[in-house]
């Protein structure tokens, strides 16, 4: 299933800043996951799956790119390794990805065009395997490995040179007399495939011997083994005693090179040959194309020959060979423009579904989770297959005891691709009408194929996620009190519903018994806290997470309800999925509600449903029975600009949108996402573009930042 890309309006700008914001989180932490435990919790399709859907929101929104965008990074951050740290002089980088011929065709065409060649110019590439193994970089000067250092996080690596001794690839001493003064050779740490399963076969007898020497019942599923090969060599290269790495089967080969005081060749195929004259090995595929057709020919001859290899790979990598163009074509973020990595089509296999669980997402969101019999897929041993919904699941007709066609590719998360036995005489699987965590109401909305939990805060498996996003900077606002600290005060029971944070000064010794938390620290939260006893209505309506209500939204209905209060007494009567609150009161409160700008079905409906449930409407009352926000009231001053329709674009330099948006509120205009013939006024500030290019054709009045902070200036 295709994810919907949010509206390229106010609230749809939102709902893209707060999915990126779980993004970043994701990635970061599988990240650190995958990079620094060598203990990854997803498979690579799924880690690509993300990497894509945050570089899509990015390019639709690059205004919300954040500060810690995962786009930007490289690796992980290696703080936290006992192991020693390494400046890399010349960054190491990673690739972009390629999954069709075509998209290898444009990156050639991006050259042509960067480098303005016509299409007969020549321009010959390098192709070689790309190993699923572990980056590796070694520092020789005059000849003698000196330093052996990870990746890390591209600037920054982990000292791994006694254990790269017990390597025997990488030679101590490079052969020759034309070796530079100093040169850094990089390439793949790696482990065979056969070597792969006879370790994870040695730790599964070494934990079977323990428990039998300590009289314990042994348990298979607790023992820790590697993912896949990429996994196994990372986490025996990176050992803090070297004597462990010595007794894992590790295999190099090099690639490319970072520092060096000479290149001995123009090209990249010359600099390669000659690493390998030195002693050290390369890619037995390695190989020089002239042509698109050429790159093509290898890469389908490197695949067709893949599964007799004793090692994994997961595509062919391209590189521009000349050294000059290289230069020239330079980087961008965190990959050279010069290097693509092709990936590899999806591998198949055949396994049994044991069984279906339904897992509840931060949103509630239920998502079926198929169970497998452990396959070997593409290199990793997948246990688990999403089924996405109620709907893929109908399709696909699967129960417990299919037996399943599986699919992984680059950039998809492993799916089914067909189900052998959709005609053995088995039940259907019936889908639930209730949260299997909280038991409130599931249920899709009009349209939609997905089915919620209309728990909301009382739903344990989004209550963390729902409470950083009460105190976040766009809801209430509260400073100290941050995602790890809720993590923490979650797990020890003090917070379970936003009303819990407003009795957290009952807590304070309790707090100041926590490590890392002084007097001064624990005040100052505390204050924080009671600062926000009379919140902003609206801010506080947002900071519910009742979906569809984002903050434009809050505003909107707090304008004209003016008290929380108020709004619920209307809602409550609003019309519900499935028409369960029907009659005169329902009919007449969705016309009040439909009434007011910026307030459609949708939002009726997930009103009715969040005050249709018991335990909400208790949510909101032990809420209210802790703060008392003022009646929402926004003064408005007369202006030029008053009862007019205003859109903001572009980057605004002297203030943030929402505060420019908050202007024009009080000048009496309405702030606007989108630009239509309702449109009076565009502000467009540097970057703008189709909002600004639409408001030409429509012959919209545009201003600068500059102009309309004069018209606020003479409004006073």
């Amino acid at each position: 299933m295709t994810e919907k890309t949010p509206s390229n309006d106010a609230a749809g700008e939102a709902e893209a800043a707060n999915e990126l914001m779980r993004l970043a989180r994701q990635i970061n932490r599988a990240n650190r996951l995958y990079h620094a435990d060598d203990a990854p919790e997803i498979t690579d399709a799924e880690y690509d799956a993300l990497v894509r859907r945050n570089a899509a929101l990015e390019a639709a929104y690059p205004l919300l790119v954040r500060a810690d965008s995962p786009a930007a990074k490289v690796g992980h951050d290696v703080g936290a390794s006992p192991l020693g740290k390494v400046v890399h002089e010349v960054r190491m980088m990673s690739l972009d990805n390629a999954f069709a011929d075509e998209e290898v065709a444009e990156f050639l065409g991006r050259i042509r065009r960067f480098l303005s060649l016509p299409a007969d110019a020549p321009l010959a590439m390098t192709a070689e395997d790309k190993i699923d193994g572990l980056s590796c970089s070694l520092r020789y000067e005059h000849g003698r490995l000196v330093r052996a250092a990870t990746r890390g996080d591209g600037q920054v690596g982990e000292d791994v040179t006694p254990n790269v001794a017990h390597i025997p690839d990488i030679v101590q001493q490079l052969a020759g007399d034309d070796v530079p003064e100093i040169f850094e050779v990089r390439g793949e740490v790696y482990m065979e495939k056969a070597a792969f399963l006879a370790l994870n076969a040695q730790l599964m007898d070494e934990a079977r011997g323990l428990a039998e020497a300590r009289g314990e019942a042994f348990d298979d599923a607790k023992v820790r083994q590697f993912a896949n090969p990429r996994n196994a060599a990372a986490g025996s290269l990176r050992q803090k005693d070297a004597s462990v790495t010595a007794r894992r089967p590790l295999r190099f080969w090099a690639h490319g090179w970072g520092a060096a005081s000479a290149l001995p060749g123009a090209s990249q195929h010359e600099v390669i040959r000659r690493i390998e004259s030195w002693g050290l090995p390369v890619s037995p595929q390695f190989r020089r194309c002239e042509t698109l057709d050429d790159m093509l020919e290898a890469y389908r001859a490197i695949r067709d020959g893949r599964a007799a290899l004793p090692f994994e790979i997961d595509g062919v990598v391209y590189k521009v060979d000349r050294l000059d163009l290289q230069q020239r074509l330079g980087f961008v973020a965190k990959s050279p423009r010069w290097a693509l990595a092709h990936k590899f089509p999806a591998e198949r296999a055949e396994t049994t579904l044991e069984s279906i669980d339904i897992q509840v997402g931060r949103t509630g969101k239920l998502t079926p989770v198929g169970r497998l019999r452990p396959v070997l897929v593409g290199g990793v041993t997948v246990t688990n297959v999403t089924l996405h919904n109620r709907d893929e699941i109908a399709r696909l007709g699967v129960r417990p005891g299919d037996r399943l066609v599986l699919q992984r590719a680059g950039d998809v998360i492993p799916q089914v691709v067909d189900n052998l036995t959709r005609d053995a005489a088995r039940p259907a699987f019936v889908f639930p009408d209730h949260c299997p965590q909280c038991g409130s109401e599931a249920v899709a909305e009009e349209g939609e194929v997905d089915v919620r939990c209309t728990g909301g805060l009382i739903c344990p498996a989004q209550r963390t996620e729902r409470l950083k996003h009460f105190v976040s900077r766009a809801a209430l606002d509260i400073e100290g009190l941050g995602e790890k600290t809720i993590d923490e005060f979650f797990a020890h029971g003090w917070l379970e519903s936003p009303a819990d944070i407003f009795r957290l000064r009952k807590r304070r010794s309790e707090i100041l018994a926590l490590e890392g938390w002084k007097d001064k620290s624990v005040d100052n939260l505390l204050a924080a806290v009671e600062n926000k006893r009379a919140p902003d209505a609206a801010r506080l309506l947002f900071g519910l997470g009742i979906r569809h209500v984002g903050a434009v939204t809050a505003r909107d209905l707090m304008k004209r309800f003016t008290t929380l209060p108020a709004l619920r007494a209307l809602a409550e009567q609003a019309p519900v999925k499935d028409g369960e609150a029907a009659g005169q009161a329902a009919t007449d409160a969705y016309a009040e509600l439909v009434s007011i700008d910026g307030v459609g079905p949708v939002v009726i409906e997930a009103l009715g449903d969040f005050f249709h449930e018991e335990h909400n409407r208790a949510v909101w009352d032990d809420l209210l029975s802790e703060v008392s926000p003022p009646p929402y009231i926004v003064e408005t001053t007369q202006s030029e600009v008053s009862g007019k329709t205003v859109v903001f674009t572009g980057k605004l330099e002297t203030m943030s949108r929402d505060e420019a948006k908050a202007q024009a509120e009080r000048l009496g205009a309405k702030a606007a996402g989108s630009v239509s013939p309702k449109t009076d006024i565009v502000v467009a500030g540097p970057g703008a573009g189709s909002k600004l290019k639409k408001a030409a054709e429509l012959g919209i009045t545009v201003l600068t930042e500059e102009e309309w902070a004069a018209i606020v200036k003479a409004a006073g």
